[in-house]
């Protein structure tokens, strides 16, 4: 690698929950695996798969009864995630034995910037000896992507899997990269690469040579932002403090059986506005925006979005709202699933609500010990009061939200 500008690995580890199964159980090698939900019921699907299962045609989101059938000899574990937790943070351990830059995205990916440390050695013998050093103390696999920013390597390390290294220079991508199918490239789902093919934009390429209003007009910022990464050009810095910047909080469930029940489906709904509001509170959250997802039974998913002026975070402000949602658009198709989220959060801390002539009283309250903070600090200084204990900031995970977010409390 040449070293006039950064140089960043994206390290992935393979087929995570199972490879940690395999290393803790050696006898689960060499034998087609998956972790799955609850096998009772139709919700218990594949979260993860050995590579010999995915040989066979098993595959990740399929359901447990898909797999069996398919796949009779598969075996199948539960999830154990204090044991994928832990080994977690064993590899971010080493990520961090050769540079403080490492930025973790989930339970078992994370960026490093080596940008300093390839000056004195290859970058190449750098990653050969990170994933050798995974691979013999803690038994995983992993894939390591090379490239001078955080998408070139997030797009390197998906070239090879498992125990792959690859490096993805700029001056590459007109060859490697632009011949795929735009829907390939990372941050690129099949909706967008709809829109895309909708105006004549099929490949990476395609997206890359597109000038900038046209793209624009297509997909908003968005769009210039996707343009530039079909460019080569990504300017974020690797931040290890990032991956405490929660954007959204939400929640979904699979419904035991397709439902119409409009009772049913409104009790859903609150069970899962309750299982928002007690996440935003614990992590000292709250948004702007309340989303409602359904799931049909032909697996048709249906998102629909309200924003407000004033950030939300208790239950009775959001179901309402949630409620209203999914009544207007639901076209009365059978349910598969239904799913929750606020998102534009803020940290309520740092939020100070726009007051109206419909909600200042309840202000009006606070207005003789606002007084008193605002004289303390006049006298010692900015910050020396704050209201409450903040003990939610960052280490309250009581209601995490997936596997992959309650290993946040080992990064402090």
């Amino acid at each position: 690698m040449a070293h006039k500008g950064r140089v960043i690995f994206h390290v992935d580890m393979n087929s995570f929950y199972a490879s940690v199964e395999q290393a803790h159980n050696p006898s689960l090698k060499g034998k087609p695996l998956a972790i799955a939900g609850n096998p009772k019921e139709r919700r218990g699907i594949l979260v993860t798969c050995s590579y010999e299962a995915r040989a066979l045609g098993i595959y990740t989101t399929m359901t447990v009864h898909e797999a069996l059938r398919k796949c009779p000899e598969l075996l199948l574990l539960p999830p154990d995630f204090p044991k994928y937790r832990a080994a977690s943070k064993e590899i971010f351990t080493i990520l961090r034995s050769y540079t403080d830059l490492v930025e973790p995205v989930s339970i078992d990916e994370g960026y490093m910037d080596v940008t300093a440390l390839s000056k004195e050695r290859h970058a190449l013998n750098i990653a050969q000896e990170i994933q050798q050093r995974i691979l013999t103390e803690l038994d995983l696999p992993c894939s390591i992507g090379i490239a001078p920013n955080k998408f070139l390597a997030k797009t390197a390390s998906d070239r090879k899997k498992p125990m792959g290294i690859t490096i993805l220079r700029i001056r590459d991508m007109e060859q490697l990269l632009w011949p795929d199918e735009v829907v390939k490239m990372h941050g690129i789902g099949a909706s967008t690469a709809k829109k895309l093919n909708a105006h004549g934009i099929f490949t990476i390429g395609d997206l890359a040579k597109t000038d900038e209003y046209t793209i624009k007009q297509i997909l908003g910022k968005n769009g210039v932002r996707l343009r530039a990464r079909a460019n080569g050009m990504d300017d974020r810095a690797v931040d290890p403090e990032a991956i405490f910047d929660t954007k959204s909080v939400g929640n979904s469930t699979t419904l035991p059986e397709d439902l119409i029940d409009i009772r049913t489906l409104h009790k859903t709904i609150e069970g899962l506005c309750k299982k928002v509001a007690e996440r935003l509170d614990a992590k000292r959250l709250a948004g702007s925006t309340v989303s409602i997802q359904i799931r049909d039974t032909n697996w048709h998913n249906h998102t629909r979005s309200k924003t407000v002026s004033n950030v939300l975070y208790r239950f009775e402000d959001i179901f309402p709202i949630a409620c209203a949602l999914f009544d207007k658009h639901w076209d009365e198709t059978p349910v598969r699933l239904l799913g929750v989220t606020v998102s534009n959060v803020v940290d309520r801390k740092d939020y100070s609500q726009q007051l109206s002539i419909f909600n200042f009283q309840e202000h009006v309250k606070d207005e003789p010990i606002l007084k008193i903070v605002d004289e303390i600090e006049e006298r010692f200084g900015k910050g020396m009061i704050q209201r409450g204990v903040d003990l939610g900031k960052r280490s309250s995970y009581q209601s995490q939200t997936s596997f992959s977010k309650d290993f946040l409390d080992d990064h402090h």
